[in-house]
C-alpha cells in the first residue's frame, strides 16, 4: 500500500525513501514522468520550445528563480521560456540529476537537480545548477507538470544566489 501523497508533500524528502527498507521498483506512472522529463530535456538541448512547453498543463502555476513572483498559465510561463532561450546563442548542455518521483493515483511529484551550460547572447559562459520540484497530473493517460518551484541557494551573508551549488 502506497502513502497518502498529503503525507507524502508534508515529509517529502523522507517519502522518497522506501518506507520499508527495500528498494521498490518504479511504477509505470513513475516510468512514464522520468520519460516526459527526458522528453524535456531532449527539448531544452534542442532549444524547442513547443516541445518544452508540451510537459506542462495549460493551468501550470510556476515559483521561478526569475521575476515576476510566480507565473500563471502557460502563456506567462511560455513567454518566461523565450525569454531564457533566447538568452543564449548556439548550444545548450542541459543536464538532469538525482531525479526521484513518487506518484499516487494521479498526483505525482518530483525533485532533481537541473544544470544548463551554454553561451550567453555576449558570448560569455553561462553555468547554472538550480534545484527543482514538480508536481503532476495525468489526464486522460498522459502526465503533466501543474505545479513547478524553481530554486538556488542564496549566501544569507552576501545575499548572492549560488548557482553552483553542491551537496
Amino acid at each position: 500500500m502506497r502513502p497518502n501523497l498529503a503525507i507524502l508533500f508534508a515529509f517529502a524528502p523522507i517519502a522518497m525513501c522506501s518506507l520499508t527498507g527495500a528498494a521498490a521498483a518504479p511504477s509505470s506512472d513513475e516510468t512514464a514522468i522520468k520519460e516526459l522529463e527526458d522528453h524535456f530535456a531532449q527539448a531544452f538541448n534542442a532549444k524547442d520550445l513547443d516541445g518544452i512547453m508540451k510537459t506542462y498543463a495549460p493551468e501550470v502555476f510556476v515559483f521561478d528563480v526569475v521575476p515576476p513572483r510566480q507565473y500563471v498559465g502557460i502563456a506567462a510561463y511560455r513567454k518566461d521560456w523565450q525569454n531564457l532561450l533566447a538568452g543564449y546563442k548556439g548550444l545548450l548542455t542541459f543536464t538532469i540529476s538525482d531525479l526521484a518521483v513518487s506518484t499516487d493515483g494521479t498526483i505525482g511529484y518530483s525533485h532533481s537537480i537541473q544544470r544548463v551550460v551554454g553561451t550567453d547572447q555576449k558570448g560569455a559562459a553561462s553555468d547554472m545548477t538550480v534545484r527543482v520540484t514538480d508536481v503532476y497530473r495525468k489526464v486522460k493517460g498522459n502526465w503533466y507538470v501543474v505545479q513547478e518551484h524553481v530554486s538556488v541557494p542564496v549566501d544569507l551573508n552576501g545575499m548572492k544566489p549560488d548557482i553552483h551549488s553542491m551537496p
